[in-house]
């Protein structure tokens, strides 16, 4: 039989929640970065000086970035949430999962894995690319599609090396927990424009 999840009512405000907006009050504080989000007050995102004061006890997951995308490690996300069939990635040593959908890249090569909802490649024989995949799945059809064992897909990622190593390969973005060089890409410097010189002066043929 499928799996069930109950969607928590917390989810689907995280995963529309904008991160990595300067904090109000610490905007100009070296970790004003609002990349926290509390699951108790299921409220904007916040800052790391906004967490010691207005969220002390409250649970409280960090998000960071990869690649330009907002992605959670799984140590965080998996004490409150089901998260079973979502294809994990090794950045950095750190095994997370992205929020949301990602553009496909182009011209890749075939593959025999894709995410249930948005077609894009995975590694393993998961179900879902993202948390936010996973919920479009869970609301669509009620259950987790049958054929794939998800919890069994989730743990042997989890303990095998070599997919854990192979994972790292093809994820090339580094793991940050946010500044505003991974929000916005570089501007690529303008061309050099070339200069017209002067119409060359010939020499006079000599008699």
């Amino acid at each position: 039989m499928g799996t069930t999840m109950q969607v928590p009512p917390w989810l689907e405000r995280l995963l529309n929640t904008s991160f990595f907006n300067n904090c109000r009050i610490h905007g100009d504080a070296a970790r004003g970065e609002c990349n926290m989000y509390c699951l108790d007050c299921n409220a904007d995102a916040f800052c790391y000086y906004c967490r010691s004061s207005k969220h002390k006890d409250h649970q409280v997951i960090q998000i960071r970035r990869s690649s330009y995308h907002d992605v959670v490690r799984v140590s965080e996300i998996q004490k409150v949430l089901d998260i079973s069939g979502v294809q994990t990635y090794v950045i950095n040593s750190a095994r997370v999962l992205f929020l949301n959908e990602r553009p496909q890249p182009k011209g890749g090569k075939a593959v025999s894995h894709l995410c249930q909802i948005c077609g894009r490649s995975l590694l393993d024989t998961f179900l879902f690319c993202s948390l936010g995949c996973k919920v479009v799945g869970i609301k669509g059809n009620g259950l987790i599609s049958e054929g794939t064992s998800t919890s069994a897909s989730a743990s042997a990622s989890a303990s095998s090396p070599r997919r854990g190593n192979y994972m790292e390969r093809d994820e090339e973005g580094e793991l940050r927990e946010g500044s505003q060089q991974d929000i916005y890409p570089p501007t690529p410097p303008p061309p050099p424009r070339s200069r017209r010189k002067g119409i060359p002066q010939r020499a006079p043929f000599r008699s």
